[in-house]
């Protein structure tokens, strides 16, 4: 017997603990150029290292394919834990059932519900696109064209369109006479390039913008302060992106953004990832936590 294996026979027979062996967790995104994910992550991995976790964060680069072949390396690697951000599982549903299939946990951030994921922490994205729609369409009297930005390619945006969808057969005097998808990574970029195009369509018609989230609305703000300083356009997105909320305060055309709790989503997933780990299973399947308006009132803004 080694002198290694004595010590841990000799630690044994004293009836003292064995030192456990650290977790290893995999957490894996295709989006952390947007800052909302990259700031979600670096919570979970923080939450996750003060409780000992080994957390190794994987960026795909919005490459879904890669998603697949990395989330498959983790279940060969035999991670104990994977943690989905931003994505949806039935995009990788295949390498999902893997994980399941070795036993290994799987919840998701900022996603959808879905087979083999124990737990879903999000927003309730479906009323935050209501909140949006109506908080726009109140604020032009509902009469108005407007421009829409949207990224079906997130379970939780697409949500947020879906909110969009059913609050317009509520406000008949509400048009969209433009919409872009939006290009990520590099969505404020992408935002800009595409409302500077409709801008010199459409122009002073333009009466509001709704961004399923606040990249594009942030990039939208940049093309009218060149393009349309004096137009009275309302912008209005979601996540409070702090560039967005400086807008806000500026007294810009960005009059509110619905502040998603990534932080609070980080700290719930870490707690139900800390009891799927010790054996028990979560209440239910998805999480809501809470999002806060954010708009020139609440900042204190005095504007003209």
């Amino acid at each position: 017997m080694t002198l290694f294996r004595m010590s841990l026979a000799a630690l044994a027979l004293s009836g003292l603990a064995l030192p456990a062996c650290a977790q290893n967790i995999n957490m894996l995104t295709p989006y952390m150029s947007s800052i909302p994910t990259n700031d979600m992550v670096q919570a979970f991995k923080a939450e996750g290292e003060d409780r000992g976790w080994n957390v190794t964060v994987i960026d795909t680069r919005n490459d879904f394919g890669q998603l697949a072949s990395r989330l498959e390396d983790s279940v060969n690697a035999s991670v104990d834990a994977i943690v989905l951000v931003s994505t949806s599982a039935e995009l990788v549903a295949d390498q999902v059932a893997l994980a399941a299939e070795a036993g290994i946990p799987v919840i998701s951030l900022d996603g959808a519900k879905a087979e083999n994921v124990a737990v879903n922490v999000t927003s309730n994205n479906f009323d935050l696109g209501v909140q949006l729609s109506e908080a726009l369409f109140d604020a032009l009297d509902g009469e108005g064209d407007i421009v829409k930005f949207y990224h079906s390619a997130h379970p939780g945006v697409f949500q947020r369109e879906q909110g969009l969808d059913e609050t317009l057969e509520s406000y008949p005097g509400i048009n969209v006479i433009a919409e872009h998808f939006v290009q990520v990574p590099g969505p404020v970029d992408d935002g800009r390039v595409a409302m500077e195009n409709i801008l010199r369509q459409y122009g002073d018609e333009i009466d509001g913008v709704w961004a399923a989230f606040d990249d594009p609305g942030i990039g939208a703000e940049l093309a009218f302060e060149a393009e349309l300083p004096d137009s009275q356009a309302i912008i209005m997105g979601i996540d409070g992106n702090e560039q967005a909320v400086d807008m806000i305060a500026s007294c810009t055309h960005y009059r509110l953004t619905l502040r998603q709790d990534f932080a609070g989503m980080a700290d719930v997933g870490v707690q139900e990832l800390e009891k799927i780990l010790a054996g028990t299973a979560p209440e239910q399947d998805e999480i809501y936590v809470a999002a806060v308006p954010v708009t020139r009132e609440s900042l204190g803004a005095t504007c003209e």
